[in-house]
């Protein structure tokens, strides 16, 4: 393709996504595809000459576009929101285009001080001290593995330069609450510490982790000859987004020198709003922390920020330095291939710094306060309408509604909660997703697309409840 070319389908392309934008409410929120259908659609064997692009155009509209979840509509409400802003969307654009490939400072200036930019742009906006040091990773799981496998080096003394965990005498510890994310106890298991060295802390009435349990767990496996390594707390918990009490957990690993690691991925976003810092209070006795303004914030995946108070022992467990990387201008700048798991990294931090940049941060904290407003309101309506119970605190924009007819409980009572789900996702008004909380099923409504109003969360409740009691 010629830039004259490009230039033509460039155009003819953001015009399609902007018009995608502007209608997305019309469509049904959830694909209605079934399994294997796109693949039908598709030549089982790959072109063997080259194809007019309008061809792919012709398949986008009617192949992918009928089996999409939009992810973008205002009425969805599924899993958490994964917002992809428009002047992000042109950052990511363009680090596309300009097709930059960090290896080190020299291989792209830029794009390494650009990053280090945006990191501290985002380290003030949630207002963590100067302490702090971040990289942009591409998901949560990767700094969360990254976290771990810094923990398990520091509480070895560096044994993969040794044995590795095969030869450490005693076993490591890492502990979680019963409702950590699932990518801490698979970050734990790929750093080797191996499930049965999981422990798993109980939580309190709002399912937050118990800061006294997690003490006995560690004084048990004290005596029982392990080592506690590293304990990750969850501000904002998938299910129902709880908020571990990190300074209480903090206190207690600093007496027993273990690595914390705090898991903010969803509501770190929400620690631009300072009304909202008291959810990770004592943040700053931590080690780590990961938080993904690809999710609420609204910059396009994927755009997972690390923090790390000791970068040098981060640079230590992560370093290579190949003669053929190496440079004058080593130790001068971050090569922030020692920062991760990766050699190479993409222009990331482009759409993160159009989007600061587009909205301004007063811009971005009255979107998330409407959204909290908009949750806010939706629990008010549940909680005073009969039959209807929200079984969460509600700190943020997630909402867990049970419907509860009479003489329902148990395992009919589960069957009804994701029947009604099932029906309000089906008729393509909105998207909602069930999931367990203490045992039982209840339905999650996680209020934060980019372009949900109060209008869409009220009709979201409509097709609630004529889903659940019609």
């Amino acid at each position: 393709m010629t830039p004259d070319e490009f230039r033509e389908h460039g155009h003819k392309l953001i015009d399609f996504i902007a018009d995608y934008r502007a209608n997305v409410a019309t469509r049904p929120v959830r694909a209605t595809t079934e399994p294997g259908a796109v693949r039908a659609q598709l030549p089982a064997e790959p072109p063997a000459n080259a194809e007019p692009f309008d061809a792919v155009f012709a398949d986008l509209n009617n192949i992918l576009m009928p089996a999409l979840t939009h992810w973008q509509h205002p009425r969805f409400f599924g899993y958490f929101p994964s917002n992809a802003a428009l002047a992000s969307v042109l950052g990511d654009f363009l680090s596309t285009g300009l097709g930059q490939l960090g290896l080190n400072w020299q291989s792209s200036p830029a794009l390494t001080e650009l990053e280090e930019h945006v990191c501290d742009w985002m380290r003030q906006m949630v207002g963590l001290s100067a302490a702090w040091s971040g990289v942009i990773q591409d998901t949560a799981s990767t700094a969360s593995l990254l976290a771990l496998i810094c923990a398990r080096e520091r509480t070895t003394n560096f044994s993969l330069v040794r044995g590795g965990l095969q030869a450490e005498p005693w076993p490591l510890v890492v502990y979680v609450s019963t409702q950590s994310h699932s990518s801490i106890e698979k970050a734990a298991l790929l750093a080797g510490f191996g499930r049965d060295n999981v422990h798993a802390i109980p939580t309190d009435d709002g399912f937050a982790m118990r800061a006294d349990a997690l003490e006995d767990a560690i004084r048990a496996d004290i005596i029982a000859g392990k080592v506690p390594c590293a304990v990750v707390a969850t501000t904002g918990t998938t299910a129902s987004t709880a908020l571990d009490p990190v300074g209480a957990i903090a206190e207690i690993a600093a007496r027993f020198d273990l690595w914390v690691h705090v898991d903010a991925a969803m509501a770190g976003s929400a620690m631009i709003l300072p009304e909202c810092r008291w959810m990770w209070a004592g943040i700053e006795g931590a080690d780590s922390v990961v938080l993904n303004p690809h999710k609420w914030l609204g910059a396009v995946f994927d755009c997972s920020l690390f923090y790390v108070r000791d970068t040098q022992h981060l640079i230590r467990v992560m370093s290579t330095s190949p003669s053929y990387l190496r440079t004058a201008a080593d130790g001068l700048a971050p090569n922030y291939r020692d920062w991760g798991i990766a050699l190479g990294r993409r222009f990331r931090a482009l759409k993160l710094w159009c989007l600061i940049r587009a909205e301004g941060v007063s811009g971005l904290q009255a979107r998330l306060r409407r959204d909290i407003a908009n949750a806010q309101w939706l629990a008010e309506e549940v909680s005073r309408t009969p039959g209807w119970k929200v079984v969460a605190p509600v700190p943020l924009q997630t909402v867990c509604v049970v419907h509860e007819p009479p003489g329902l409980s148990g395992d009919a009572l589960d069957a009804h909660t994701r029947a009604w789900a099932e029906r309000v996702n089906a008729s393509g008004a909105a998207y909602v997703t069930p999931a367990t909380l203490a045992g039982r099923w209840m339905v999650r409504v996680s209020v934060g697309a980019l372009a949900t109003e109060r209008a869409d969360v009220e009709a979201v409740w409509r097709a609630m409840r004529a889903a659940a009691e019609g």
